[in-house]
């Protein structure tokens, strides 16, 4: 082991814990990414940054906005094809009286 091991293991970790090397380069890389961030944000004015959370907010306002008149415009379709199937169904016609794999047209069978 190298110098700057030993001397991390003994910091942040006691001795008697198992290390994990994929767990420790993980949680370095996630620290490593963090600060990244926070070096690049202080590097953008503080007007920037409140207009750059406000935009995102916005934008996802919009996304969901988008989404639930889809979500609004399925369901509407459905109950229509619903409705559609339900008054070309016949009268007499019940999903339980029928077995599972009968349709409501008749199929010609020849039998040799």
């Amino acid at each position: 082991m190298s110098d700057f091991q030993n001397e991390e293991n003994t910091t942040e970790m006691p001795s008697a814990e198992k290390h994990d090397p994929l767990n420790d380069f993980l949680r370095h890389q996630q620290r490593a990414f963090e600060e990244t961030g926070k070096a690049l944000e202080s590097l953008l004015p503080p007007d920037f940054r409140d207009h750059s959370r406000e935009a995102g907010r916005e934008f996802g306002k919009g996304m969901k906005v988008l989404f639930d008149a889809a979500l609004d415009g399925l369901e509407q379709v459905s109950k229509e094809v619903d409705k559609n199937l339900n008054r070309n169904r016949p009268a007499s016609s019940s999903d339980d009286d029928r077995p599972s794999g009968t349709g409501t047209t008749k199929v010609k069978v020849q039998v040799d």
